[in-house]
């Protein structure tokens, strides 16, 4: 098992996000810190995401001009 190097921080949060966050963690039988971190992992994925690949960009929007009038009336 992997040596994970962690560090102490004292945070001020929302009572009602913490109140939250503590009781999914009990919900789901783990420790608060574990959510936590995990919280944290999630929004710093999030942060770093940059969005749809041009190719795939220029895929959809040669789809939607082929398909225009299909798109049309399925959307009726």
């Amino acid at each position: 098992m992997a040596t994970v190097n962690r560090e102490e921080v004292t945070i001020q949060a929302d009572a009602e996000l913490l109140a939250r966050l503590r009781q999914i963690a009990g919900d789901d039988g783990r420790d608060f810190h574990a959510v936590l971190e995990d919280a944290l992992s999630v929004y710093i994925r999030l942060h770093e995401y940059e969005g749809v690949r041009p190719e795939v960009a220029a895929h959809l929007k040669a789809s939607i001009e082929r398909h225009r009038r299909l798109y049309e009336l399925l959307a009726q």
